[in-house]
């Protein structure tokens, strides 16, 4: 009789969206993303979620940010709220899908821009908001991912990072293939766990979008992205 294989041992990536951001002022124009800071709600979603590891005795061996200000500032937010101290490490190559010039897009193309990367399984030639398409975002975030799983040097990790970056690496761990699933919403501040063995096909995704400030999300039916889209429109109707 042969003896039993041993238990899978494997590691926990928890996986955060940064909290809210305004991007848009009260006019419809659109501010600069990349030194977005978060606005009051999202320091209160980032502080819950924070809460929520540290009465659960969470323990990170390492925090990865994308360098953003909104990715620095959720992390900081829940280490503050964990009584932790650890250094963030920045990874370049995880900062958010790069979108084009909104103004250049024309009326009828608006909806796509900012929703086809949403819906069913994009093509990787899909381009965000006239900018960086899928498969250029996969191609960045895909090795990176790769290259954190071959180090030793943890057993759980968080990575603060963006809606579209976190929905290419649920997408990869879901499929094991480079593709983007576009309907996995990702609210502000929330977190997914995932699993991770010693097989590269070996991921194992233990929740999705857990969002700390409302567990149940029980009035939530829109996206961030439509939510955007209503917001730049205001101005773009002026």
């Amino acid at each position: 009789m042969s003896a039993s294989p041993p238990p899978a041992t494997r590691r926990r990536i928890y996986l955060m969206r940064h909290g809210s951001v305004t991007y848009f002022d009260a006019n419809g124009q659109p501010r600069e993303p990349d030194g977005a800071p978060l606005n009051e709600t999202g320091r209160r979603e980032a502080m819950a979620a924070g809460e929520l590891f540290a009465r659960a005795g969470v323990h990170f061996d390492r925090v990865i940010v994308s360098g953003l200000v909104r990715t620095v500032e959720t992390a900081e937010l829940v280490l503050g709220e964990m009584g932790a101290e650890r250094r963030l490490e920045v990874w370049p190559e995880l900062v958010e899908i790069k979108g084009g010039q909104l103004s250049k897009l024309r009326d009828d193309e608006l909806r796509d821009a900012f929703l086809g990367s949403l819906e069913g399984c994009p093509d990787p030639a899909t381009r965000f908001l006239g900018g960086e398409s899928m498969g250029e975002l996969l191609d960045r975030v895909i090795p990176a991912i790769e290259r954190l799983r071959a180090s030793t040097d943890w057993e759980t990790v968080l990575l603060v990072l963006h809606g579209g970056v976190n929905r290419a690496i649920l997408s990869h761990a879901l499929t094991g293939e480079h593709r983007l699933l576009g309907g996995l919403q990702q609210s502000p501040a929330c977190v997914s766990a995932l699993d991770v063995g010693a097989n590269p096909r070996d991921w194992v995704v233990r929740y999705v979008n857990l969002f700390a400030s409302d567990l149940l999300q029980r009035h939530a039916r829109r996206t961030t992205m439509e939510e955007l889209l209503d917001q730049y429109l205001v101005g773009r109707r002026r």
